[in-house]
């Protein structure tokens, strides 16, 4: 997968895997990634799948109507790569925090959907639910930080509490902040997740 590495000043901190939204790129969570931990090494990866042209990390069928099929082949496809990435680049693969906003929290949300050792933790900018009619996997104790909008048009609230509910269902410990700017990612919400970031133990 099209990607890059800085190795963090603080190889003890979380390394951040960086996850953009449709028509993104490795490179746009930079500024949200220093906003966080400025110390942390930064993995961020470009969305195999291309849609009229725009990066996504998987096909959807319409506006949010995901192809299941594909996100769950592209969630393993991901999976694999944060391992051959931390093998690679010697990062500690039990300690990777995704920061992911819309399309790459989707596939963010997806990795904890489908596999308890993904992620140590996560940060999901407005997220929607990834997959419906699965068990999850144990959660227990992963952090996990949703930043939504009340009047969000692509990811309802009602979407963001099924996803909250779901994940905690399942152990995580779920924080979710909330703003009133539809769908944008505010600067607000990125310090919310930095202060909440800040508190892992």
């Amino acid at each position: 997968m099209k990607h890059f590495f800085h190795k963090g000043k603080d190889l003890s901190k979380p390394t951040l895997l960086l996850l953009h939204g449709t028509g993104g790129t490795e490179t746009d969570l930079l500024p949200v990634a220093g906003m966080i931990d400025d110390t942390a090494s930064v993995l961020g990866v470009r969305g195999n799948v291309t849609e009229n042209g725009m990066p996504r990390f998987f096909r959807r069928l319409a506006e949010g109507v995901f192809d299941e099929q594909d996100l769950i082949f592209r969630t393993k496809e991901l999976y694999e790569f944060i391992d051959t990435a931390a093998n690679d680049y010697g990062f500690d693969r039990n300690n990777v925090i995704a920061i992911g906003y819309s399309n790459g929290a989707n596939i963010a949300g997806s990795l904890l959907y489908h596999y308890k050792d993904a992620l140590r933790g996560a940060i999901l900018f407005h997220p929607m639910v990834p997959l419906r009619g699965i068990e999850l996997p144990n959660l227990t104790r992963t952090p996990v930080f949703i930043g939504a909008g009340t009047n969000d048009p692509i990811c309802k609230p009602e979407e963001t509490n099924e996803l909250a509910e779901m994940l905690k269902g399942a152990g995580a410990q779920v924080e979710t902040h909330w703003e009133n700017y539809g769908h944008q990612l505010t600067h607000t919400e990125v310090q919310k997740a930095a202060d909440w970031y800040s508190l892992l133990k």
